[in-house]
Parts: structure tokens; sequence; C-alpha cells
């Protein structure tokens, strides 16, 4: 079982979403401990970051998390929108 790291700002949206976002959230969470691999690889600037989307409703989500041995990393989980200039800002 890998230990989960989530970052401030990943745990602030998290609470202040709806109890059904939530209970998604933790599902994907749970997709990515069972398969590191899903999220897709960035390049450049990003290039250990991996961002799973998903969708709740009709609105995508992105998750941007890292993995180091047996630690998840949470960083930034947030609607499309300045999503990567708001994940680089925050690694900076």
């Amino acid at each position: 079982m890998k230990k989960i790291i989530a970052s401030n700002r990943f745990l602030k949206f998290k609470k202040k979403s709806l109890k059904k976002l939530q209970l998604q959230i933790d599902n994907e969470i749970k997709n990515i401990l069972h398969n590191p691999n899903i999220g897709e690889l960035k390049k450049g600037d990003l290039k250990s970051i991996r961002v799973h989307k998903f969708k709740y409703q009709t609105q995508l989500y992105l998750i941007s998390y890292e993995v180091k041995g047996d630690l998840l990393y949470l960083y930034l989980i947030d609607t499309h929108e300045n999503y990567y200039k708001q994940l680089k800002k925050y690694l900076s």
C-alpha cells in the first residue's frame, strides 16, 4: 500500500467540493493507486508529473500527481482552465 501525501491546495479543493464530487475524487485516487501509470506523463517543465483526467457530470477535472517509491504525491486538482499555469506556479 502506498502512502498518500496531498498538498494543502489539493485538500482545500476537495473539502470545498460537493459530497458526490468528493466521493468521485476518492475513487479516482484509488484508480491511481491501483495503476500509477493511468495518468499522462508530462514533458518539459512538468516532466516527472502525471495528470489524470476524469469527468464529473459534464465538467472535466484534472489531478496532478507523482509517484516516488511507495509515496503518492497529490499536487493539484481543478478544472482545465489555467490548470497547467497554476501547476507550474505551485511547483516552482
